[in-house]
């Protein structure tokens, strides 16, 4: 009875695992892509002195 109980759980165990990796992914990264400037562009010998 004990030694089913144990391979029950570690075959739960080994196939949650597998779920987890070959399932479909849950990641809610947003898109990314080509951002806009949204700075002032460089003018040289206009930069500001430290």
């Amino acid at each position: 009875m004990a030694i089913s109980r144990i391979i029950a759980s570690i075959t739960q165990y080994i196939s949650e695992a597998a779920m987890r990796i070959f399932g479909p992914t849950d990641d809610a990264y947003p898109a990314t892509g080509m951002q806009p400037f949204a700075g002032e562009p460089y003018k040289k010998g206009t930069a500001d002195n430290w």
